[in-house]
């Protein structure tokens, strides 16, 4: 079933993320940044 979503920016025209698109973007930055971190040889805490 597919509902319609509903979308929000603020004055500046930039989206807003619900608090689940948040959480996941910045996940992925911290993998990104953890995987640039063992490319120089340190390795990130758990």
């Amino acid at each position: 079933m597919e509902l319609p979503w509903l979308c929000w920016w603020d004055l500046q025209g930039n989206l807003l993320l619900t608090g689940e698109e948040r959480a996941e973007r910045e996940g992925l930055r911290a993998d990104r940044l953890a995987e640039q971190l063992r490319s120089l040889g340190v390795e990130p805490e758990a």
